[in-house]
Parts: C-alpha cells; sequence; structure tokens
C-alpha cells in the first residue's frame, strides 16, 4: 500500500472516530407526556403517528392518565415532562409544583356539562336565570341533590358554573367524586340526580336521552384545555420543549385547516388504537367540531403578556378565584397562583415560523 493511500485512511478513521461523539449527541431524544381520552390528544398522536417528532430530534411517548388531576399528582415521578390538561388542574399543577402551562390545546367550553335524567324535576325547568335562557333547574329543583363529578376537573367547574347560574354553590349539593367511567356507570344504574361529564363520555350520556342541564358555555364560561411542561426540566431543556411544540402544533394546523370530514376516519382509529374506544363516525364528527382549536399565532395572541395579563393568564386567575370562593383554595393559597405567571409564552417563542407543514 503505498504511503499516500494508507494516511488516507488513517486520516478517514480518525475522522470516524471524532464523527462518533457528534453522531451520539444527535440521539433522538425521548420525551415522556401525560394525557386523556380526550381530543387534545389526538394532535400529539398525529406527530408521534406521522413521525414530527422525530424530525424534531424527539420521540414523545404517550401515555394515558384518567383525569388532570392524576397527571398533576404524579409530576414528582417523572413520567411526564409535557402534558395536556384541563385548565382546572393546571391551577393545582402551578400551586403545588411550579408547573407551566406552555400553550392551549383546544376550547372545551363545549364539552363539558351536567346531564339529568329526562324525568328529573330538574329537566322542566327552563330559563331560571332570564340572562342563561338555555339552562335548565332551579334552586328549588338542584338544592340538596346529588351530582356526580370528577372533581377539581373541568365538569366540576361545568357543575359551579351551573349552579353559580342557579344561584347556588358546591356547598349547596352533595358532590360524588368519581372518575369519569365510573360516574357514567353509576349514573346510568340510578345512583346521583346528575352526572358531571366531559365529552366522549358526555355524547354516551346524550345517547342515552339525558337532558343537559348545562354547560360550561352556555353558563357565560370559557375553559380551555391547556399544555403544561415541568418547570425543572423545561427550564434545562427549553429547546425540546420548543421541539415538542413545533410537532405539536402541526397537528393543530391539521386539525384547524383540514375539513372534520376528513378528518373523522382517522380520528376514529386514534381513539381506537390509543384509547381502544370505538367512536361511531357522527360522534367522531361532533368531537371535532366542538373543539375549537387555536393556530400558531393565535396562540402567541392568547400567550401575550407584553401589555399585561394575557388572556390565557386572566383564564387561569379567574378559575384560581373561582375556587377560592368556592372554599377550593385557601386565600393563602390564591395569593400564589392568583397572578397566572405561571402561563408564560417563552417556549412557544422559540418556534420557528413557519410551524412545518402537516402534510
Amino acid at each position: 500500500m503505498k504511503l499516500r493511500n494508507f494516511l488516507g485512511l488513517a486520516l478517514a478513521a480518525v475522522l470516524l472516530l471524532a464523527a462518533a461523539p457528534m453522531a451520539r449527541a444527535k440521539e433522538i431524544i425521548k420525551v415522556p407526556s401525560a394525557w386523556m381520552n380526550e381530543n387534545e390528544t389526538f394532535a400529539v398522536w398525529l406527530a408521534h403517528e406521522k413521525g414530527w417528532d422525530k424530525e424534531e430530534g424527539i420521540e414523545l411517548e404517550i401515555n394515558y392518565f384518567n383525569s388532570g388531576m392524576d397527571i398533576v399528582n404524579a409530576t414528582p415521578s417523572g413520567s411526564w415532562v409535557v402534558a395536556g390538561n384541563g385548565a382546572v388542574p393546571a391551577v393545582w399543577g402551578a400551586l403545588r409544583y411550579n408547573t407551566y402551562v406552555i400553550a392551549i390545546g383546544n376550547d372545551e367550553s363545549y364539552t363539558n356539562g351536567i346531564l339529568v335524567r329526562p324525568d328529573s324535576p330538574i329537566a322542566k325547568v327552563k330559563g331560571w336565570n332570564k340572562d342563561f335562557p338555555d339552562v335548565l333547574g332551579s334552586p328549588e329543583t338542584v338544592r340538596g341533590k346529588t351530582f356526580l363529578c370528577t372533581t377539581m376537573s373541568s365538569p366540576h367547574m361545568a357543575l359551579s358554573s351551573w349552579l353559580k347560574v342557579l344561584g347556588l354553590t358546591d356547598k349547596d349539593v352533595i358532590i360524588k367524586n368519581m372518575d369519569q367511567p365510573q360516574a357514567l356507570g353509576a349514573f346510568e344504574n340510578g345512583t346521583g340526580d346528575g352526572v358531571a361529564l366531559w365529552a366522549p363520555h358526555l355524547y354516551v350520556g346524550e345517547a342515552k336521552g339525558w337532558k343537559m342541564a348545562g354547560d360550561i358555555k352556555n353558563c357565560g364560561q370559557t375553559l380551555p384545555i391547556v399544555i403544561q411542561a415541568d418547570k425543572k426540566f423545561a427550564d434545562a431543556n427549553p429547546e425540546v420543549i420548543a421541539a415538542f411544540l413545533r410537532a405539536y402544533m402541526r397537528g393543530i394546523h391539521m386539525l384547524k385547516n383540514e375539513p372534520p370530514e376528513s378528518l373523522a376516519p382517522l380520528y376514529r382509529r386514534f381513539f381506537m388504537e390509543w384509547a381502544g374506544q370505538q367512536y361511531t363516525p357522527e360522534v367522531a364528527l361532533k368531537d371535532i367540531k366542538t373543539h375549537p382549536v387555536f393556530n400558531y399565532e393565535e396562540q402567541l395572541k392568547l400567550l401575550d403578556n407584553s401589555r399585561g395579563m394575557s388572556e390565557a393568564q386572566q383564564w387561569q386567575q379567574y378559575l384560581a378565584a373561582f375556587f377560592t370562593q368556592l372554599g377550593r383554595l385557601t386565600p393563602a393559597e390564591y395569593e400564589k397562583v392568583k397572578s397566572a405567571d405561571y402561563v408564560t409564552d417563552k417556549f412557544l417563542k422559540m418556534v420557528k415560523q413557519p410551524v412545518p407543514p402537516y402534510k
């Protein structure tokens, strides 16, 4: 072998060895995440299904949880670093574990409500409060009744908002804490006078002929799903959080721009494969249509606090005040979260525009 050829091979070997640490540095980063069998999980499922996460150098682990408070309580375990959660448990996440809110999943105001049986006295009264003409019930028909509800959740917000419309509070009724499938089954078997549910359980109840006494929207409130991040991880790995958001927003943009009819078959497959739930085409279509989402530009606007509290911060502040009035938060706890400064746009701003296409 000529000396020149030998030296060339040797140099190539040295370069390969030098490049090995760089190759290892670019290995895919696993990102554990927490989600429920809800609409907001579809966008992250799409991100993983279509490989958008790996394009960003991450691999999403999509872990199933039964409720938002289950997600919050699992924060110290490290089983998630990003999560889709209700705005209500997000208050407790910030209070207990300093979790961030880094984006908005969707508006779930239309899909959290209180159902009663069609023969219930509650269903016989409509528009008792003239400012809320579509709300069923009255103080006389509701006071002292038993309601099944996943407490500290979006259905709890729906229940409390409905009671407020009727001039009542949580203290005027009996609330039995149950997870959503348990509450649905118990109510079907005759337990309770009403049940507070989120979709898709809400749709199941409506299909059984139960009557909607009130939902968050017709009770005059707005309630988003939020995207949470573990503060310690996010502050140490901001580029990973930005990579997650970049992949997630591609799913959001797909939901925003594709006709619901074309998304419904994929949506049904997602629920069957990930959540083990069989959706009819009609329910899938309804679930997509009743969960408005916000594109990247809208998200930046919702989280912009350059001129005072952002709209997203105001939503969280309202929830903290609401549950303080109900006695679920102490005044001291309220002081810790009333500024809602845990809602931040700093990671969203790291997502370089434009968000990559979803096709």
